[in-house]
Parts: structure tokens; C-alpha cells; sequence
């Protein structure tokens, strides 16, 4: 089984890549694609650019998911909505192909340094990622991620938040194994 995972940020330093980084540790026997948003960089979307062409990193981007069996993902909040290098190829490649998650199980999750966890880029998610095509199963989101994560990114040292996520993980690990045996 093929897994995609992105954070949906653009920074190297991103809370958002080092949760995703440790929850992909228990997919471990599973092929992992984790891509980085910084490899598919491109012009900022608008109708004037599109009549353009779309550009090859869109459909390459697009086939990713294609290629996918399930998604794993953890979305940085900006300003209370995606991160502007998530929102640009998103609106590039939903002009192609509207339910680019191409209608796969997906994990969401999001952490941000305050108490928040990301909740208003998760409410947007849950709302809008279904109508593009993603089959969210499972949910997690970590609230003051400095003071809940180790500093080294090797895991969780909140006993509490880290028996939520790993219950989260097993359920998303039973919905993939119900899907490879269809």
C-alpha cells in the first residue's frame, strides 16, 4: 500500500513536517511518499496564468495522489486558513481535476505553537477536502506543540496526547488494512 504525506507548509522548519514525520514512524511497513510543497513551486494561481497553460509540476503533482492509496497529511495554519504554498497549488490543481485527493482515505492532521492546534485550518479542511475528493477518516490535531513535543522531534511528552494520537493511528491503520483487503 502506497501512502502520500505532506505537511502543508513550505517551511523546512515546519511543527506541522515534524508531527507528520512521527506519525509516518507507524506506517513504517507501508510504501511512504512523503512530498515536500517546496518541489512543486509555482507562479501564483489566477485565470490569466491558466489560460497560459497549466504548469507541468501541477500534473505532476496530480498524479501523485493518483498513484496513492491513502493520504497522509498534516496542514499548517496561516493567518486562520491554509498556508499560502499549500492554497497556490491546491487552486492550480483543482482547476485540472477537482476531487484531486482522488476520493482516498485520508489521516488529517495539524499543530500549531498555541492552544489553538490549527482548529480554524481543520474546520476548513473537514468542510472543503471532502468536496475535493478526500475521504477523511481520522483526525488529530496538537495543541502547543512545543510544550507537548520534544525539541529533538522524537515524539510526544504529553502521556495523554500521545495515547490520543496512537489510538487515532491504529483506527486509520484498520480503515487501511480494510481497504487492501477489498
Amino acid at each position: 500500500m502506497k501512502i502520500i504525506a505532506f505537511a502543508g507548509t513550505n517551511s523546512s522548519q515546519s511543527i506541522n513536517l515534524k508531527l507528520l514525520k512521527y506519525v509516518l514512524e507507524d506506517f513504517s511497513d507501508y510504501e511512504i511518499n512523503l512530498i515536500d510543497l517546496n518541489d512543486y513551486e509555482l507562479p501564483i494561481f489566477s485565470e490569466d496564468r491558466e489560460k497560459a497553460g497549466y504548469p507541468d509540476k501541477v500534473r505532476e503533482f496530480l498524479s501523485l495522489f493518483e498513484d496513492a492509496d491513502a493520504i497522509i497529511c498534516s496542514m499548517a495554519e496561516h493567518n486562520r486558513t491554509y498556508s499560502v504554498a499549500f492554497k497556490n497549488i491546491f487552486d492550480w490543481a483543482s482547476r485540472i481535476k477537482i476531487k484531486i485527493f482522488d476520493e482516498k482515505p485520508m489521516f488529517l492532521m495539524s499543530t500549531s505553537s498555541g492552544k489553538g492546534a490549527g482548529k480554524f485550518v481543520m474546520e476548513t479542511a473537514n468542510r472543503f477536502f471532502p468536496q475535493f475528493g478526500a475521504d477523511i477518516k481520522e483526525t488529530y490535531s496538537l495543541p502547543m506543540f512545543y510544550d507537548n513535543f520534544e525539541n529533538d522531534g522524537n515524539g510526544l511528552t504529553n502521556e495523554q496526547e500521545e495515547q490520543i494520537l496512537k489510538a487515532k493511528i491504529k483506527n486509520f491503520s484498520q480503515v487501511l488494512k480494510l481497504e487492501c483487503a477489498d
